[in-house]
């Protein structure tokens, strides 16, 4: 865990120094002035913060103007071909996949009375707070009307972090290009083709009614597969439903706004991809949400980061291994 810092502190420059065995420091060892990073003291490591650069491309965004697709029954999506262009994406897929923590979450599920332990089949990350909090400049969660102090116990169990400034610019400018707010952001890394989730929809009740989720797509072509739900089995005349599956091919840098009534009645999926292309390199999906109540914090914390250890991907070895502060 890493030392604590209030938020004003929270994007200073940060400059490492490391030393050689006899202490003496080399123009090599030490990083630039301009390495900053975002640090709390429940991010397991200070994240780095995204070089000027790349910063600077963000600031632009988005690359193209969003598509409606509104052609079927309860489907509300815009579709962003690309939000950020390839060279960007590519080099933001990189810096993400390099300095994040990522966690590969296991948890327990009753199906037909047998309980079955379920390891996630992705590396997922989450950063964020519900609308009924918010981060003090201590960075603690306090009552968002009031300001008082949460109790300890309220979210004792896995404590909010704020989403660091590497992700926190996306953010932005995600919210300018849709007109919508989010306090949420998931991360999922897909190692390869074999990585996946399967058909389900975002409409627990913490998000409210008709929430706009918006998805990103870094790094290698996923098939993005939507479908109407089926109507309720209980339904006393179900409602005949004229809507065809949905593909969308979706390549790095796009980004899909799903909103209205879409999560209420759509399932979507990345499924499997078997054999291999030049594109199985990894895939980044970043989704930002708005979580409105503390529900979403608990769920998303638990289902996302759990109780497991940190991994974060090695250059060398060219996968995610654990990591060791």
């Amino acid at each position: 865990m890493s030392r604590k810092r209030t938020l004003d502190a929270f994007f200073s420059p940060t400059v490492k120094k490391p030393k050689t065995e006899t202490g003496a420091i080399t123009s090599s060892d030490v990083i630039s002035e301009d390495t900053t990073y975002s640090d709390h003291q429940f991010y397991p490591h200070p994240i780095k913060n995204l070089p000027a650069s790349l910063s600077k491309e963000l600031s632009t965004l988005p690359d193209q103007p969003g598509r409606e697709i509104n052609d079927q029954p309860d489907l509300d999506l815009l579709y962003f071909e690309p939000f950020i262009s390839g060279s960007v994406s590519r080099r933001l897929f990189e810096f993400l996949r390099s300095e994040l923590p990522f966690y590969r979450v296991e948890y327990k599920i009753k199906r037909g009375g047998i309980e079955t332990q379920i390891r996630t089949p992705r590396w997922t990350t989450v950063f964020g707070l519900d609308e009924t909090s918010k981060f003090n400049d201590k960075g603690l969660p306090v009552d968002a009307n009031t300001g008082s102090r949460a109790s300890d116990k309220q979210y004792a169990r896995y404590p909010p972090r704020p989403i660091p400034k590497c992700l926190d610019e996306l953010r932005h400018r995600t919210e300018l290009a849709t007109g919508c707010k989010y306090n949420f952001c998931l991360v999922n890394y897909y190692a390869s083709g074999s990585d996946s989730i399967s058909f389900h929809s975002d409409d627990e009740q913490f998000l409210g009614r008709d929430p706009a989720i918006a998805s990103f797509s870094l790094g290698a072509r996923r098939d993005f597969l939507m479908k109407h739900k089926p109507p309720p089995p209980n339904a006393p005349s179900p409602p005949s439903v004229n809507a065809k599956p949905l593909k969308l091919p979706l390549g790095s840098g796009d980004m899909v706004l799903m909103r209205g009534r879409t999560q209420s009645n759509w399932l979507h999926s990345i499924p499997k991809r078997t054999g291999k292309n030049q594109e199985d390199g990894g895939r980044i999906n970043i989704t930002f949400r708005r979580a409105m109540v503390k529900g979403g914090t608990d769920n998303y914390y638990n289902y996302n980061v759990g109780t497991g250890p940190v991994y974060r991907w090695n250059r060398e070895a060219r996968e995610m291994l654990l990591w060791k502060p």
